[in-house]
């Protein structure tokens, strides 16, 4: 059996109003997707979204090739998270960190 590189899963959350839901996830469609997208090394990003009362969960989930690839997205401490300018008018809290997983294929 050879030995695998995992691809490494990046995990973010972050809270909004609830009425203010649908335009977070419009901002995150046309900004920080392309965002992520546009750095080599990036294989994948999903976002996932649960409203609970007053609140807006979201989670953004984010596929990468390496720590380099990450670096080149989240500057050298891979492990704080990335803000954008907007996401003060949006979210209730600024969580610091992001989690980190490697991801293994299931054959």
């Amino acid at each position: 059996m050879r030995a695998m590189s995992p691809m490494i899963a990046r995990l973010w959350h972050g809270k909004t109003p609830a009425s203010k839901a649908d335009e977070y996830l419009d901002f995150t469609t046309q900004r920080a997707i392309p965002d992520y997208t546009s750095v080599d090394g990036n294989r994948d990003v999903y976002i996932l979204r649960r409203i609970e009362g007053d609140e807006a969960h979201f989670l953004t989930l984010t596929f990468w090739e390496s720590e380099e690839a990450i670096k080149t997205f989240a500057g050298p401490d891979i492990e704080r998270a990335k803000y954008y300018p907007e996401d003060e008018g949006f979210l209730l809290e600024f969580e610091p960190t992001v989690t980190h997983y490697e991801v293994y294929p299931a054959e």
